[in-house]
């Protein structure tokens, strides 16, 4: 069976432009057909073995960095109290240390993986100054091999430069 994925707000406006009125499950089925026949509609191939691993070692690696932060914060609340329980102190540490091994062991399989699948953008990406391997392989993961996008723009609306405060004239 082939699929597609199409963005929903072009159906319904082809719908709306049919001027239906009737809205039920099977004219919503026609109207579907009739936008793939009209339309040119690419087939969906889904995300390979190693492209769905590396967004789960991402994900992964987000909630333990997220972790690790949380440890780092408690350690230091712990020393600012004066006195630290050897305990508590002793455990946190232990923590820090089993989330840095996770963390070097998942970014070393994701890069295992990007090296695998997209050795040439690897390298060519890696050649700008400032790019290290995490920044590489996070931007590969994201962007399927930058096969996500057709243009430069559309790579910087899906990482929505707007979220980034930009400072005040004052």
């Amino acid at each position: 069976m082939a699929v597609s994925v199409v963005n929903p707000l072009s159906v319904k406006r082809f719908v709306q432009m049919k001027l239906s009125k009737v809205k039920t499950d099977k004219s919503d089925a026609k109207a579907i057909a009739e936008y793939a026949k009209v339309n040119a509609v690419p087939l969906y191939d889904g995300k390979g073995e190693d492209q769905a691993e590396s967004l789960q070692l991402l994900a992964l690696m987000d909630i333990y960095l997220k972790q690790r932060t949380q440890v780092k914060n408690k350690l230091h609340g712990e020393k600012v109290l004066g006195i630290p329980s050897r305990a508590v102190h002793s455990s946190l540490l232990r923590s820090l240390k089993s989330l840095d091994r996770e963390l070097e062991a998942l970014q070393s399989r994701l890069l295992g993986l990007v090296k695998k699948t997209q050795q040439r953008q690897l390298t060519n990406l890696k050649s700008i100054p400032g790019l290290g391997d995490k920044t590489v392989a996070l931007l590969i993961v994201l962007t399927e091999g930058f096969t996500k996008f057709g243009n430069a723009g559309q790579l910087c609306n899906y990482v929505k430069p707007n979220k980034i405060k930009k400072p005040v004239n004052q």
